[in-house]
C-alpha cells in the first residue's frame, strides 16, 4: 500500500470521486482556481476520436443511463454559457444542439410569436449523453488545477473521530495500476451516482446520514436511431411528438450528428407491456401507432441504431447530511445521485448536480470552517433542490396511481381526482398553450430558473388559467392538442399482447 496526497497546485485539494456528468461538473464550478481537484473515475478514459466512436465503444460500467436519452435544461445550459463559454462552443462543434423557446411552441403561439429579453435562457441543450460526457471531460481536462484518473476505484473513506465525535473524513483508499493506495485531501466529494459505495459506507460505519427513499414506479426502453441520407428530421407540429398515456409515456429526443432517440417509459406493474417493449420489432411497432413519433421512425426516414436498452431500479432518493442540526460528517460532501436521486423522467438530474455544485462552491468559498460549510451546503440544496425534488414525487405519485386506475376494470376516480386532473388538463395546460406570456412564466419553473410552482401562485397567472378552465372544452377547444396515440386495448392488440393481461381487481 502507498500513501498519496492530492498535490500539484497551491490551496485546498479536493477529491471527487466519480467522474461522470456529476463529477464534471463539481469540477466545472470548483476548478479553474487555486483549489487542485482531482476527479477518481473507475472506468477507463473514452477512446480517441469523436461523438460516434464514444457511442460505439465507450465502456461505463458505473453509468447505466450512459445510453438513455438525455438533454441539459436550460438552467444547466445557462450555467455552461456564462461560465464555460468556451465548453457551449465545444459542445456546438460536435453536434450538440439548442431546441428554443420557439422551438417548444404550439402552431397557435408561433404563428404569433415575438421575442422578448430572457426567451434565449429558456434554451434546451440536447445530445446523446456520451458526446456531452465525452466532451465536457476533454474540457475540464484542460482547466487548470484539475485532473482525472481513470481505472481507480475507490474502495473505502479514510476518517478518525474528532474531538466533537463526528467522524473526519480525509481522503479515500483505492485501488489503482500501482495498487492499494491511500489518497488524503481537505475535502472529498461523493459524485459516483445512483450506485455511490463512499456515502453508503459512511452510514454502515455511523454517520448518521439520514435517507428517503420510494420507487419512481416506471421502467425506461430507449433506442438509438439514424437518420438517413438525405433525410431531414421531421418538422414539429401540432401532434405531440411525446405524450402520457397513463399506461404508457414516449418523448423523442433529438441529438448530435444526425442521430436521435426514443424513449417509452412503461409502469412497474404494466408487466407484459415491459417485457414486450424490450423486443425491436414491438418497439417499432408501438413508435408507429403513436401519430407524433411515427414519422421519425418511418423506415424511410430513418433507421435504428442497435438494440432496445431497458433501464430499472428507478427510485427517488434523498439524503442529508446534517443530523438534529449537526453535521453527519466533516470533510465530506455527496453530490447528484449520490445525494439526491431523481426520475429522469424530469429530466433534472444533470442540472440539479450542477446547481448542487454551485451551492457547494459557495459553501467553500464562504469559510473554512468544516461545520459552517456543512451547514451552508444543507440549507442551499434545501432551498434550491428540494422544491423540485418535492414535487415530481407528488408527480410520480399521481402516476402511479393513474398506471394503477388504467390497469383497474370499472374505475371511478373521486370528484377530487378528477377535479385536479381537470385543473391541469383543461386549466394549466390549455392555458399555456394559449398564451404564450403563461407558457414562458411555466416554462421558467420547467426549467429550474425559479421555484416550479411560483408562476402558478402569482394572481395574474392564476387568474389567467382559472379564466381558460371556466371556459370549458368547447370553447377551448382548439387549444387541445390531437390525441397523442392509442388507448390501452387498442395498442395491446396492435403488438399482440392480451389486453386482459395485467388488470388488477376493482378496488
Amino acid at each position: 500500500m502507498s500513501g498519496s496526497t492530492v498535490s500539484g497546485a497551491s490551496g485546498e485539494q479536493v477529491i471527487v470521486v466519480g467522474a461522470g456528468i456529476a463529477g464534471l461538473c463539481t469540477a466545472l464550478r470548483l476548478g479553474g482556481g487555486s483549489r487542485h481537484i482531482t476527479l477518481l473515475e473507475r472506468d477507463e478514459a473514452p477512446p480517441e476520436g469523436g461523438p460516434d466512436v464514444a457511442f460505439d465503444q465507450w465502456q461505463r460500467r458505473g453509468v447505466s443511463q450512459l445510453r438513455q436519452s438525455h438533454a441539459f435544461l436550460a438552467r444547466l445550459r445557462n450555467i455552461i454559457r456564462d461560465e464555460h463559454p468556451q465548453l457551449l462552443e465545444d459542445l456546438y462543434a460536435a453536434g450538440c444542439r439548442d431546441i428554443t423557446f420557439q422551438d417548444m411552441l404550439p402552431p397557435k403561439l408561433q404563428a404569433t410569436y415575438v421575442p422578448v429579453p430572457g426567451d434565449a435562457d429558456l434554451t434546451i441543450l440536447t445530445s446523446r449523453r456520451t458526446t456531452l460526457e465525452l466532451v465536457i471531460r476533454r474540457y475540464v481536462e484542460r482547466l487548470p488545477g484539475v485532473s482525472i484518473r481513470s481505472g481507480v476505484k475507490v474502495r473505502s473513506p479514510l476518517f478518525h473521530t474528532g474531538s466533537d465525535g463526528t467522524m473526519v473524513v480525509t481522503g479515500v483508499a483505492a485501488d489503482t495500476a500501482e495498487g492499494r493506495e491511500e489518497i488524503t485531501a481537505d475535502v472529498v466529494v461523493d459524485a459516483g451516482g445512483k450506485a455511490a459505495n463512499l456515502i453508503e459506507q459512511l452510514i454502515k460505519a455511523g454517520a448518521p446520514i439520514a435517507e428517503a427513499a420510494e420507487t419512481a414506479g416506471v421502467l425506461y426502453f430507449t433506442r438509438h436511431y439514424r437518420l438517413l441520407d438525405g433525410q431531414n428530421e421531421p418538422p414539429r407540429g401540432d401532434v405531440p411528438a411525446s405524450g402520457d398515456l397513463g399506461y404508457l409515456k414516449f418523448g423523442v429526443f433529438p441529438a448530435d450528428n444526425r442521430r436521435f432517440s426514443i424513449t417509452l417509459c412503461v409502469p412497474e406493474i404494466e408487466h407484459e407491456l415491459r417485457k414486450a417493449v424490450m423486443d425491436g420489432d414491438t418497439f417499432q411497432r408501438i413508435c408507429m401507432a403513436m401519430p407524433g413519433l411515427k414519422p421519425w421512425v418511418d423506415p424511410k426516414t430513418s433507421e435504428p441504431v442497435g438494440k432496445v436498452i431497458g433501464m430499472g431500479d428507478l427510485h427517488s432518493r434523498w439524503r442529508s447530511l446534517m443530523a438534529n442540526g449537526r453535521p453527519a460528517v466533516h470533510g465530506f460532501f455527496a453530490i447528484g445521485d449520490a445525494l439526491v436521486r431523481t426520475n429522469p423522467l424530469y429530466g433534472r438530474g444533470c442540472s440539479l448536480a450542477a446547481v448542487s455544485a454551485g451551492v457547494l462552491r459557495r459553501a467553500l468559498d464562504s469559510t473554512p470552517d468544516p461545520a459552517a460549510r456543512l451547514a451552508i451546503y444543507d440549507s442551499g440544496i434545501l432551498t434550491e433542490v428540494k422544491p423540485y425534488y418535492d414535487l415530481m414525487l407528488k408527480q410520480d405519485r399521481s402516476a402511479i396511481r393513474r398506471a394503477r386506475a388504467t390497469l383497474t376494470p370499472d374505475h371511478r376516480p373521486r370528484l377530487k381526482a378528477r377535479l385536479a386532473k381537470s385543473f391541469v388538463d383543461d386549466g394549466i395546460t390549455i392555458a399555456a398553450r394559449s398564451d404564450v406570456q403563461l407558457m414562458r412564466a411555466m416554462m421558467r419553473g420547467f426549467h429550474m430558473l425559479e421555484h416550479p410552482e411560483a408562476w402558478l401562485k402569482r394572481p395574474q397567472n392564476l387568474s389567467k388559467v382559472l379564466g381558460y378552465w371556466a371556459r370549458g372544452r368547447r370553447l377551448n377547444a382548439n387549444a387541445y392538442a390531437p390525441q397523442p396515440g392509442p388507448d390501452r386495448p387498442d395498442l395491446m392488440a396492435t403488438i399482440g399482447l392480451d389486453a386482459r393481461a395485467d388488470l388488477l381487481k376493482a378496488a
